[in-house]
């Protein structure tokens, strides 16, 4: 997924094994990007299965992970090798300067509050624009103020639009195969929320600007009363949900309405968003590829128009990747921003709860409503306070005028097809020439360190939290690629865990020294636009950790040094797939990400294009 080669590594004398170079001593400057050469076989149907059956085999499993491992160099960085640094467990910030041009939120204030305040600070609202009866702009999707305008001038009720919400969910979950974008749907519930969304809007008494807006819920993140499954087929029998998660609760105070648990890739562990417990749900833009994941069933629906938001969860890249390939915003926010509680992952060191949208505008009025660092993270990460940018301020172009956009030319342009880092580019240029801000060139070392830490980060807490069900005799009622991951994942040394978390000390001293020079680091999302569903891995599912790898090529730092990360919509590849450019900021600095999101989104309106799946829910 991306490498640079470790000229902070050298021998020591004779026999002694391979050392890394102190990292304040590495000259960046000599380093060279070395492409990546992941190593793995392609298997679906029955090649998958004996693959399973030889990965768990007590005498040839250790073998085949031992196997595969060396070929990817892990046995090599992780235990032959000294590493001078201190293991850092979870992201470690230095201290951030006040950003430019935003407005204290109260991070202790209601949601309600918050979102309100954030709305101040947006342009102002239009209807004759938005609701013109000949389209002079170019129009996409409906945003979070229009259906708030079309609720409270009588345009249009919470009921009526819940009848073409269900109306597109059940035409979607009887589709054969099945391809549903939901796991757990009940009409009846949607309507009563509806109806009571309705109620407030007819007494003038709407709880906020999402009261009655459409929100859709990963099936990892609890919302009461429905089941929490991981997208699996047993979870809700051992995991009893008896509240909303903390960021469902949050919502919920704003009058949302939520329509369900979306699909998912079982248990967050993949990124294709292959499910054959469910079905797997399908791209918009094209219904024979793939949605990206794990986050598939929410950026599915946000992207054909049946909800205008949801929320997923990001600690591979599980928002932002389904986000590019499916053509809307995936905004990840800082490791520790969003409490975690009430989501399966929620003691991890790489995971975050976070809004998929089809605007920025949208998606930085959900962020405001879920934001909120539970009391232990205060304590122990010192987020820096909660801001929302001032887009109306007359210093908006001068603050863009002087922004500083960090870009690591080799690693940007090692995609698939270079039609897709060509279109990122072209947005950049765009951006520069419109306000005048500046690209700069960077160089990032040790990228295949860094997939290598956080494969082995990631791999070894998912492998915690799942391991007593696997040895309770669950591990037959896993899918048989989550099968594949757990047994890679369970090969993983107390050594490894460790000496991965030293590598996360390197690599944030890296990022830390770059974000000196520059605001923001820019890359495409992902190295190839959405892949082509193969008709038999959709009955058993499958292994490809090839395409996993390029579509996780850029996504790595926002999760393992947990920086804010979001991905905007560029443009379309020739076969009109989507095509994402990722903003990764500094630590805490979501306000200072949203503000040149929202330039970058506006400016390339024009290049974007409407799935060929989608549902008017608004106007139908």
């Amino acid at each position: 997924m991306g490498g640079s080669s470790s000229t902070g590594r050298g021998k020591t004398k004779g026999s002694s094994p391979l050392a890394m170079t102190p990292v304040e001593e590495v000259d960046i400057s000599a380093v060279r990007y070395k492409p990546p050469t992941l190593q793995a076989p392609h298997l679906t149907g029955f090649s998958l299965r004996a693959f399973v059956w030889l990965m768990e085999s007590p005498l040839l499993g250790p073998l085949i992970t031992s196997f595969l491992k060396s070929q990817n160099n892990m046995p090599q960085t992780l235990q032959q090798t000294v590493i001078p640094e201190r293991p850092m467990y979870y992201p470690e910030y230095p201290p951030q300067d006040t950003e430019p041009g935003v407005v204290l939120v109260g991070e202790d204030r209601h949601p309600v509050e918050r979102v309100h305040e954030a709305l101040q600070y947006l342009p102002s609202y239009d209807p004759s624009v938005r609701w013109a009866t000949e389209e002079k702009l170019p129009f996409l999707y409906w945003k979070i103020r229009d259906f708030a305008h079309a609720y409270s001038s009588g345009i249009t009720t919470p009921s009526v639009v819940a009848e073409h919400v269900i109306a597109g969910v059940e035409e979607w979950n009887n589709k054969k195969p099945p391809m549903p974008m939901l796991i757990y749907f009940n009409a009846d519930d949607l309507r009563r929320q509806a109806e009571a969304s309705t109620k407030r809007f007819e007494q003038g008494n709407p709880m906020s600007i999402l009261d009655g807006i459409f929100v859709a819920i990963k099936d990892d993140i609890d919302c009461f009363p429905y089941p929490t499954k991981g997208a699996t087929t047993f979870f809700d029998q051992i995991h009893t949900v008896e509240k909303d998660a903390v960021c469902v609760a949050r919502l919920r105070k704003c009058g949302v309405i939520f329509i369900g648990k979306a699909n998912m890739h079982e248990l967050g562990l993949g990124v294709t968003g292959n499910n054959p417990n469910y079905g797997t749900a399908r791209n918009p833009h094209s219904v024979d590829r793939y949605t990206g994941g794990s986050s598939s069933g929410p950026a599915a629906l946000v992207s054909s128009g049946l909800c205008s938001v949801a929320i997923g969860t990001d600690g591979g890249g599980s928002v932002r990747i389904p986000s590019a390939l499916c053509g809307i915003v995936g905004f990840k926010t800082t490791y520790g921003r969003t409490d975690m509680t009430g989501v399966l992952c929620d003691s991890g060191t790489v995971e975050v709860a976070s809004p998929l949208t089809s605007s920025v505008e949208d998606a930085m009025l959900v962020y405001f409503a879920i934001a909120g660092s539970r009391p232990m993270d205060k304590l122990t990460l010192r987020p820096s306070p909660l801001c929302v940018p001032n887009l109306l301020s007359p210093d908006n172009s001068n603050i863009l005028g002087s922004v500083k956009i960090g870009k690591y030319t080799e690693w940007f342009h090692d995609v698939s097809d270079r039609e897709i880092s060509s279109t990122c580019e072209d947005a950049l240029k765009l951006l520069c020439n419109t306000f005048g801000c500046q690209i700069e060139e960077i160089i990032l070392p040790e990228l295949e360190e860094m997939r290598t830490a956080h494969v082995v980060s990631i791999g070894s807490e998912s492998f915690c939290d799942l391991n007593p069900h696997y040895k309770a005799g669950r591990r037959t009622e896993f899918t048989l690629d989550t099968r594949t991951s757990l047994a890679l994942f369970g090969s993983f040394s107390s050594t490894d865990y460790v000496a991965s978390q030293c590598i996360r000390r390197r690599i944030m001293h890296y990022h830390m020294e770059a974000f000196k020079k520059v605001d923001f680091i820019a890359t495409p999302t992902t190295g190839m636009t959405a892949p082509k569903i193969p008709p038999s891995a959709l009955k058993s599912g499958e292994s490809d950790y090839v395409v996993s790898a390029y579509l996780m090529r850029f996504i790595i730092a926002g999760n393992l040094l947990g920086l804010p990360a979001i991905t905007v919509p560029v443009g379309h590849d020739k076969q009109g797939l989507p095509i994402g450019l990722q903003l990764i900021g500094r630590p805490w600095g979501e306000a200072s990400l949203l503000r040149v999101a929202s330039a970058v989104e506006e400016l390339c309106l024009k290049k974007r294009n409407r799935p060929s799946t989608f549902y008017d829910i608004l106007k139908s």
